[in-house]
């Protein structure tokens, strides 16, 4: 007996790492492949750095993924669910590492999903410096897959968000756009749209917006109170996380919201209600904001261009109230 017999082909995992390290791309740290994965820091610019830390995965949307044997995109996603995180708390990501488990290395599934790594990580301003795969025939099935990621980023210990502080009644809630569904909710998601047709299903794949460059520009505005990626709870659920106790959230809920959303309950019969609670909406990121400072801070908004010519568009979402409003 050997480690081929006993399910483990090294060969194929050489292959897949020499792949790796054939990709060039100015997201991937020349360290990949070592023992640990480094980052020389510069720190110029941002007083009292505060490291933080996030790890994430995709959850049952690699079951999307398999069904329909497209996987490049999850590779995004799985970028965009830890530096969203950051960059809500202020934070530019830095470094990302990936863990890829699978029953049996297969090529093509594994090159596409680290295409979309690669492809996330260099949406995000942040540095691919190492990872894992590992091969487990007795764990997972052949043709199944599990993938987690974490990542390190760093913030002004001033600019770190949310700012509990400066939150009070009055002060107005934004929103970002999402692409669809994002990374969450695909168990309710999945099992709705199961006997749709299947281009609605196949929707279910578009990739999780990664918010970085544009929350690193807001984050600059000192009228910028708190910021949340809205993933598993919903905007509610979401944004109570960084309001404090006294405060409550009024949502508007009368912005455009994608069609997706609406395929999903009609085809799954789920009640508003429970939409609401598990999907974001059509909203990726809400931002709260000083009242007193909105005007200045949509004007701070409005300069921002991104390289592929596209500004920030925020919606009126909603408004902070006392705990005791109704």
């Amino acid at each position: 007996m050997d480690y081929t017999s006993a399910g483990v082909d090294i060969e194929a995992g050489d292959s897949f790492s020499r792949y790796i390290a054939s990709i060039r791309s100015p997201a991937l740290s020349g360290g990949i492949g070592g023992f640990a994965g480094g980052l020389e820091l510069d720190l110029t610019g941002i007083p009292d750095p505060v490291l933080l830390s996030t790890t994430d995965g995709v959850g049952t949307k690699l079951l999307v993924a398999e069904r329909l044997g497209l996987f490049r995109t999850i590779g995004i996603d799985l970028v965009a669910m830890c530096v969203n995180d950051l960059a809500v708390c202020g934070a530019q990501p830095l470094q990302f590492l990936d863990y890829i488990a699978c029953g049996k290395l297969t090529a093509t599934p594994l090159e596409d999903i680290m295409e979309g790594i690669v492809q996330g990580c260099e949406l995000a301003d942040c540095k691919l410096s190492g990872g894992e795969t590992a091969e487990m025939p007795d764990v997972y099935a052949a043709g199944s897959f599990d993938l987690a990621g974490f990542c390190t980023g760093v913030v002004s210990k001033a600019r770190m968000l949310p700012r509990t502080d400066l939150l009070k009644a009055g002060d107005l809630v934004f929103g970002m756009a999402s692409n669809g569904v994002h990374s969450n909710g695909l168990s309710l998601a999945r099992k709705a749209l199961e006997h749709a047709p299947e281009p609605l299903y196949a929707d279910l794949l578009e990739p999780t917006r990664i918010y970085v460059r544009e929350l690193m520009h807001l984050a600059q505005h000192p009228a910028l109170a708190a910021a949340a990626h809205i993933t598993g709870g919903g905007l509610a659920g979401n944004i109570a996380r960084v309001i404090p106790d006294g405060l409550s959230l009024e949502l508007s809920w009368d912005w455009p919201v994608p069609e997706i959303f609406g395929h999903i309950a009609e085809y799954g019969s789920v009640e508003i209600s429970e939409m609401r609670t598990v999907f974001n909406m059509g909203i990726g990121v809400a931002i709260v904001v000083s009242k007193a400072g909105a005007d200045s801070f949509l004007e701070h908004a409005d300069v921002y261009t991104s390289a592929d010519g596209h500004g920030i568009e925020l919606s009126q979402i909603g408004v902070l109230q006392g705990a005791s409003s109704s």
